[in-house]
């Protein structure tokens, strides 16, 4: 069973298709390193099972929001397969589902399987994740964004970050070159809230925002007072927050104002105040659930979904 892709029912004429916002060399580069790690030498298995043309079937075991599909495509197109699918990216699955299928030489498709499962199930759980939250966070009527954090698995992290958009979230500053966030450390070293601010102003000019990870309000009116951008209330317990984001929205209205630290999908109602712009967490990319995935070679007669064996 399906339902409509978050994609279909967006605002507007056309629906934009995410996976423009990926360099397709960047891809490239990606599928070849993880089918290099995956098979550094000889492939023992691709030997016992030659090249004869023989067509798979991506069969999803676990309910979730589809997503990795340029990736997914991007390993067998590496390996001269074909990949056709069934289910728009962003949807919500139930099991068990024929996704797509995979056709070409056997040997090849195996050499593909498990890296391509090991990028979807991980991509479908951030997206299914995030999914979850920003469905939670409307239906209390707020009109901010959620957001995940750098905290990303080191060489995952456009995986990561890609999921998080078909889940409909945002990905907060993509790496240290995309936003000048200034946290304690920097703050420390440079003496001062509003001496790191102004040399941080001096790099990053007109077309940076710069955001300061505040610990108190007095922190706060300082960053905003030296000219920062974003002011990140962070481990601030809910009614503290609520009652700061209300003095800072007042003093500064066009502050942006982000909540984080210790947020979860469970706690996440609690920060939900009009004055608070941003809700970033890092549990969408640290600890997520994955959704269960297998691939199998399709034997005339027989119908995969009867056949959920682990691979």
């Amino acid at each position: 069973m399906t339902t409509k892709s978050d994609n279909d029912i967006l605002k507007g004429i056309h629906n934009p298709d995410i996976s423009h916002v990926l360099h397709p060399l960047t891809i490239r580069h990606l599928a070849r390193e993880w089918l290099k790690e995956d098979a550094p030498n000889f492939d023992y298995g691709g030997f016992v099972v030659g090249e004869k043309e023989e067509t798979a079937v991506l069969l999803l075991k676990s309910e979730g929001v589809l997503a990795g599909k340029p990736f997914f495509d991007a390993i067998f197109k590496e390996l001269d397969c074909t990949v056709t699918w069934n289910i728009p990216e962003g949807t919500f699955l139930t099991p068990v589902n024929a996704v797509a299928t995979v056709s070409g030489k056997v040997r090849q498709i195996l050499l593909g399987e498990r890296v391509a499962l090991n990028i979807i199930t991980r991509a479908s759980g951030i997206a299914s994740a995030a999914k979850r939250i920003r469905t939670t966070v409307e239906d209390l009527g707020w009109h901010g964004e959620v957001a995940g954090t750098r905290k990303t698995t080191p060489g995952f992290r456009m995986v990561e970050k890609y999921s998080l958009l078909v889940g409909g979230v945002s990905t907060h500053r993509y790496d240290l070159s995309s936003m000048i966030m200034l946290k304690d450390n920097h703050i420390w070293t440079a003496g001062s809230i509003t001496q790191a601010v102004k040399d941080a102003r001096v790099v990053g000019g007109f077309s940076l925002k710069i955001e300061v990870e505040c610990r108190s309000l007095e922190d706060a009116r300082e960053a905003a007072s030296a000219g920062s951008d974003v002011i990140m209330l962070d481990n601030f317990t809910p009614q503290a927050l609520v009652d700061a984001a209300a003095k800072l929205k007042k003093e500064y209205p066009k502050l942006i104002i982000e909540a984080s630290g210790g947020i979860t999908e469970e706690t996440i109602a609690r920060y939900c105040d009009v004055n608070v712009d941003v809700i970033s967490l890092s549990r969408l990319t640290q600890g997520y659930d994955v959704v269960d995935f297998s691939l199998k070679i399709r034997k005339d007669g027989i119908d995969p979904r009867n056949t959920p064996v682990n691979l």
